[in-house]
């Protein structure tokens, strides 16, 4: 139902949010809730806005309008670094990890990257929450995709962030890795009370994590609920026709 916002307090909320990239209108009047430990879906067509969307809300990007509020705090014109430091984590559609660099000395570059220093523990903490078992002389670079992103989130995780933004974390991972990722995100949400917002395709891992959807196209919300609502919306049709064609019998499962 376009519109509808969570029942719970927010612990992150967006209003109005505007943007405009070389003399183009990107974002039009963006407004969406989240609260602890809730999953917010964002799905939409290419060019829809979504990653825009998360440049702004991550800090990369000062929107031309709007706020943007962090445990009741107004966080609109703070930059990335502030907000990471506030809680506000981030992943990216390609886990790319430091080049040359073991997967211990990731670690350390994470535990070290701004006070309060974090210890080993630290590491292992996060990495037990993301089943990443690497050995810490491997390099990084030689990792898989699945395992890139568990190490990139460990480090994330590590710092004990309130909210995550996660861009299409399911990008080139297989049916049984989706699983897992599944599996790792419910803990996240459901136990450790973490926010989060999700951009992803993979209809199969918002049935499962999604508490609510929010559909962007042509840089504005067309709809917000429910999947199965979602998915049988006559403007999500027509926006995202293929994924309204192929998926709602999948939803319904």
């Amino acid at each position: 139902m376009p519109g509808s916002q969570s029942s719970h307090a927010s612990l992150f909320s967006a209003r109005d949010i505007t943007l405009d990239l070389g003399g183009r209108s990107i974002l039009r009047g963006i407004s969406l809730d989240v609260a602890e430990g809730e999953v917010l879906g964002i799905i939409g067509p290419n060019g829809a806005g979504k990653t825009s969307l998360f440049e702004v809300l991550s800090g990369r990007v000062s929107p031309k309008s709007g706020v943007i509020r962090f445990k009741d705090h107004d966080v609109t014109r703070l930059a990335l670094q502030q907000r990471a430091r506030l809680g506000i984590g981030r992943t990216f559609q390609t886990p790319v990890v430091p080049e040359g660099l073991t997967v211990a000395e990731v670690f350390k570059a994470a535990r070290q990257a701004y006070k309060p220093y974090l210890t080993p523990d630290d590491s292992e903490w996060g990495s037990e929450l993301v089943t990443f078992r690497v050995p810490g002389n491997v390099l990084a670079e030689r990792l898989d995709t699945l395992h890139r992103r568990k190490l990139l989130l460990a480090c994330l995780l590590m710092r004990r962030p309130s909210m995550l933004l996660m861009d299409e974390p399911a990008a080139g991972l297989i049916n049984s890795e989706i699983d897992e990722l599944d599996e790792i995100m419910r803990v996240l949400a459901k136990e450790l009370n973490i926010a989060i917002i999700l951009i992803e395709h993979r209809i199969e891992l918002l049935e499962t994590t999604a508490d609510r959807v929010m559909v962007m196209d042509a840089g504005e919300v067309i709809a917000t609920g429910d999947l199965a609502s979602i998915l049988h919306d006559p403007k999500v049709n027509a926006a995202y026709f293929d994924m309204a064609e192929d998926e709602p019998e999948e939803a319904s499962r």
